[in-house]
């Protein structure tokens, strides 16, 4: 098998991206950062790997398997090249400022606050979550502390899919055996195929090690004296089933151990000050609203652009996307805003009013490099329409958002799109019923076993405050407008 090429400063590969510096090696691969010649200031990470031509078709399906991936955990893999003398192939994806979580662990002598451990799992579950359920699933197979990158802002990222695969149903065993000793999964050594409880084997591993302060891995003989004192009594046990030796004795989804988690962990964490959806999104970068009207007439577009006033006015750079390129709601706003004659809009699909940038008739090809913008929040007006594009980005948003009809007659409406999306986890929806009576709440949160339903009052003008809205808001979106506060880390100010 061939070796890469001895890429150093100053290199150009891909035409396009010239090398800084080294960020790491491992195997056969290296990753490094670079700079981009066609965007002056932006900077990449370029992983370079050995792939022999009997291997080369494979690599290209994961590196495409890889750029259709789209998450605020998992960095962008926005391209892939091949460099045929060498037998060397790149994959070109986002530079993430930071330290991994075993720097972060070695700097606090094994130490992580008690406090942060449970949301730490939420939100690697949030990401194995949708990971787990793309068709196909995408099986991580490498969760480890080193392939979590902490930044700054405290938000953990997912990095390095060398060994990620797509689940294959037809096969019962893997054809590579791959995966770190002490955090990979029995089966990944021949015991059987990977699949979503593999990854879920792994989280176990790695909260077992966070919680041991990095000495144990493995659910082993006297374990239990080494576990924390002062850390939530409700983790071991969920700990030990993550563990379990056989796939079947495990939770059988990202999804059951995050209802797990919430369930058992709120009484600790309100004791605290902090829920658990608060900690759970806790994070910093692009995050989705979805918008989703139950039906035509439900309210979709005039709770979207009320919910992107919103967060303009208490946090900054928010797109509203009119996900649907028929739609014409967009563009007559637009001829009001520009004063065009009816049918006469702007060759710009972009428009501004109040401080939110407005992108009408959008594909989804639009979302996606959106994402890599500026933005703090982008939000999808997606109609009433359930095509397989728009319940896509709905499913795969940060915050899912509802919208039916609040007459007691309709209210039903929201319950049969629940039955009929059971198959997909829920537990991160969020129900609007505009003019709904509290009744109606009460009897719908019952029904569904979901304490996220809102009743919105009367809001004639959505581009405009209103006291009343903006509680019901603040409610809605307790937690999540993040603190713009740059934090370090305090051992790195120490070594100064």
């Amino acid at each position: 098998m061939k070796q890469p090429t001895q890429l150093e400063f100053g290199s150009i590969v891909g035409e396009r991206y010239r090398i800084v510096r080294t960020l790491g090696s491992g195997g056969m691969s290296r990753v490094f950062m670079a700079e981009d010649l066609k965007l002056p200031g932006k900077q990449w990470a370029v992983k370079e790997s050995v792939a022999g031509p009997q291997v080369m078709k494979l690599v290209r399906s994961e590196a495409e398997m890889l750029i259709s991936l789209s998450h605020p955990r998992l960095p962008r893999i926005v391209d892939f090249f091949e460099h045929p003398p060498s037998g060397a192939v790149y994959l070109v994806m986002d530079y993430i400022e930071g330290i991994t979580l075993e720097a972060y662990m070695k700097g606090y002598q094994g130490y992580i606050p008690q406090e942060q451990i449970v949301p730490f799992a939420l939100q690697v579950l949030d990401v194995l979550d949708y990971l787990h359920t793309r068709q196909p699933p995408v099986i991580y197979r490498d969760l480890k502390p080193t392939n979590i990158m902490l930044t700054p802002e405290m938000e953990f990222i997912l990095i390095d899919f060398g060994i990620a695969r797509s689940y294959k149903a037809e096969l019962d065993q893997d054809t590579v055996k791959l995966g770190t000793v002490g955090f990979a999964a029995p089966e990944q050594y021949g015991a059987g195929q990977t699949d979503a409880r593999s990854d879920l084997y792994s989280l176990g591993a790695l909260l077992l090690y966070l919680c041991t302060g990095g000495k144990y891995s493995e659910w082993t003989a006297g374990v239990e004296g080494y576990i924390r004192g002062e850390l939530p009594r409700h983790l071991i046990p969920v700990i030990r089933k993550l563990l379990r030796q056989h796939p079947e004795e495990r939770f059988q989804s990202a999804g059951e151990v995050i209802g797990e988690l919430r369930h058992s962990a709120d009484f600790k964490l309100a004791q605290q000050g902090i829920s658990v959806n608060d900690a759970s999104m806790d994070y910093a970068g692009t995050r989705v609203v979805a918008v989703l009207g139950v039906s035509a007439g439900s309210g979709a577009t005039h709770t979207a652009i009320a919910v992107s006033h919103y967060l303009a006015r208490r946090s900054r750079s928010v797109a509203l996307v009119e996900l649907h390129s028929t739609a014409k709601a967009f563009a007559r706003l637009q001829e009001v805003v520009e004063g065009t004659s009816v049918g006469q809009s702007s060759s710009s699909r972009r428009f501004e009013v109040d401080g939110v940038h407005y992108w009408r008739q959008t594909s989804r090809a639009d979302v996606i490099s959106l994402l890599g913008g500026s933005y703090k929040f982008i939000v999808l007006d997606l109609g009433s329409g359930q095509d397989n594009e728009r319940l896509e980005e709905f499913l795969r948003a940060d915050y899912p958002l509802v919208v039916g009809s609040g007459a007691e007659w309709r209210v039903q409406d929201i319950a049969g799109l629940a039955r009929s999306l059971q198959r997909h986890p829920q537990h991160k929806w969020n129900y609007c019923l505009p003019l709904a009576t509290s009744e109606a709440v009460r009897r719908l949160r019952k029904e569904l076993d979901h304490d996220k339903v809102f009743a919105l009052p009367f809001h004639s003008d959505p581009f405009e405050r209103d006291d009343e809205m903006d509680q019901v808001l603040d409610e809605l979106f307790r937690g999540v407008i993040p603190d713009t506060r740059r934090r370090r880390f305090a051992f790195l100010k120490r070594q100064r």
